[in-house]
């Protein structure tokens, strides 16, 4: 007779095969390790002259860039901890579009200041309650920090959306940020509606294309559509845009039937309506003054003929998301069924004009003078990747853009006002009583990872640069910041590096947020993992979605 033995503890709690760790060694140091691990990979990206990472993710499309927002997205993160902190990056890329590394980065600074407080025998709690005084009282000196009149800005002014645009525009390119806030700038001004605060990012597309360089980049007023015109007709001028979404075909009978032939008179009759009904309904859209028609299924053989018999140009659009824009650029109704179209129906375009641009051939669709709602900034690059992370770049821009619309006050870029923010909350710090000043001393530490990470990545000496750069903000110039080209301590305007209030705010918010939630946890408990076969997610929810 076998007796079993009976598990005891916290194994006769749980099914077997789970895992659980506990305690400030295993759960709270582990945890710390695993988001510094993570920061630690886009750190190096900080700033413009951060490194580029190659990602491949998990269907082998390769990605080759600094924009942490890719690159934490890319990566399939496990760990549970150094999730939370991709998530705050997430809420910062949904949020304001630009910002994701500071926070990723200074989350990790802050736990990394963490460890070393819990080696000394701190308390995590003790901790958050020191960094959760930090970030309060670091959100009152970003307010006094903003430059004063920033926030009456006209967002139509160029020059002031350039000044406010191009430090994020420079941490992922570069060396281009000038051509390429232009291209946004324009970009945005041109679709920005009467009241900014309701501008949409969706309004500003870009097209890329391979070949060329930057210099040959454009913003056109309208569409860009990666695809040739069906018919022969390539080119038309002001014209009257009618579309279908179905599709134009002859099988455009309503109702689907079965036709009892006896004769061969009455097939040839047959043959001969139908042909007569498709052409009775191509003449019709023609009637009605339209010179482009676009279809967003298939076009059939015979209903092309009719079309080139009336002199229509022919577009097909497959992605309805495309179409969908379309009629947003050109004030058309998109009709189910074709038929003769309502004058109210039709759209307008300035021209369509099909183009071969570095081999690839497209067609163009301007609209100058009716509503300005989608503007295309077409890219030239030589390779894919640099296309890709172009197209980021102006992503960036344009998330930029809208977050100035909704508030446009700007602090100090160039580290500037990190230091400030370190050198007030270490002068806090002293003032404290409690254990928690310990940790709101780390607090300000931790700001400067920024400045040192900037003048790492530029390669100069960062002990240097932030003692001379505390050395200047202690005697009061709260607008110094580095001067990477020169590898020396500027003020900041005239360097002319500002950033938006609104990213720094978030950024450090949700890195403190992260953080703190990251400390409290003291147990982890894994349940043992189900069985079965994996489903690949992404390529199950991947079928039948265009590209955005």
């Amino acid at each position: 007779m076998g007796f079993n033995l009976q598990p005891y503890g916290m194994q006769s709690m749980l099914k077997e095969g789970h895992r659980h760790l506990s305690g400030v060694d295993e759960a709270v140091l582990k945890n710390v390790e695993a988001c510094k691990e993570l920061s630690n990979i886009t750190r190096t990206s900080l700033g413009p002259n951060g490194r580029n990472k190659l990602v491949i993710n998990h269907l082998d499309k390769q990605f080759i860039t600094n924009d942490s927002g890719t690159i934490v997205t890319e990566l399939e993160v496990q760990h549970p901890a150094a999730k939370i902190l991709v998530l705050a990056a997430k809420a910062q890329q949904e949020e304001i579009g630009d910002g994701a590394n500071l926070t990723i980065s200074f989350a990790g600074e802050l736990l990394h200041g963490a460890e070393e407080l819990i080696r000394m025998g701190l308390h995590p709690s003790e901790i958050i309650i020191g960094y959760n005084k930090g970030i309060k009282q670091a959100i009152v000196i970003l307010e006094e920090l903003v430059v004063e009149g920033s926030d009456k800005m006209d967002v139509r002014n160029k020059d002031e959306v350039l000044s406010r645009m191009k430090a994020a525009v420079a941490s992922k390119q570069f060396g281009q940020e000038d051509i390429l806030c232009s291209l946004i700038a324009d970009a945005c001004i041109q679709v920005c509606p009467k009241n900014p605060v309701n501008f949409n990012v969706d309004n500003v597309r870009v097209a890329k294309l391979v070949g060329g360089g930057l210099n040959n980049s454009t913003v056109v007023r309208g569409m860009v559509l990666k695809n040739d015109a069906v018919g022969s007709i390539k080119q038309v001028e002001k014209a009257k845009v009618v579309v279908f979404v179905q599709g134009i075909d002859t099988s455009a009978t309503e109702t689907k039937g079965t036709v009892l032939i006896h004769s061969a008179e009455q097939l040839e009759n047959y043959a001969k309506t139908e042909e007569a009904r498709v052409e009775e309904l191509i003449k019709a859209v023609a009637d009605s003054g339209a010179k482009v028609v676009v279809s967003g299924g298939a076009v059939g053989d015979m209903a092309l003929h009719f079309c080139e018999r009336y002199k229509l140009m022919v577009l097909k659009i497959s992605s309805k998301f495309e179409l969908r824009r379309f009629c947003r650029t050109t004030g058309a109704v998109a009709l189910l069924k074709l038929s003769q179209p309502n004058p109210d129906d039709l759209g307008y375009v300035d021209s369509v004009c099909v183009q071969e641009i570095g081999g690839t051939t497209v067609t163009v669709v301007r609209n100058e003078e009716g509503g300005n709602s989608i503007t295309t900034v077409v890219l030239r690059g030589s390779t894919e990747s640099i296309l890709d992370d172009l197209e980021r770049a102006v992503d960036d821009g344009v998330n930029t853009y809208k977050a100035m619309c909704r508030d446009s006050r700007i602090l100090p870029g160039a580290a500037a006002t990190e230091i400030e923010l370190a050198k007030r909350l270490k002068e806090l710090s002293f003032k404290e009583t409690g254990l928690d000043q310990y940790a709101i001393a780390k607090f300000a530490e931790s700001f400067e990872m920024v400045p040192r990470t900037l003048a790492e990545n530029a390669g100069l000496d960062a002990m240097e640069i932030i003692s001379s750069l505390y050395s200047e903000h202690s005697s009061g110039n709260a607008r110094v910041g580095i001067d990477l080209d020169e590898g020396s301590c500027k003020g900041v305007s005239d360097l002319g590096i500002w950033d938006l209030y609104v990213t720094k705010f978030f950024a450090l918010k949700y890195a403190a947020d992260a953080v703190c939630t990251v400390l409290r946890v003291d147990q982890i408990i894994m349940a043992k993992q189900a069985g079965g076969p994996r489903r690949d997610s992404a390529a199950a929810a991947g079928a039948g979605m265009d590209e955005d």
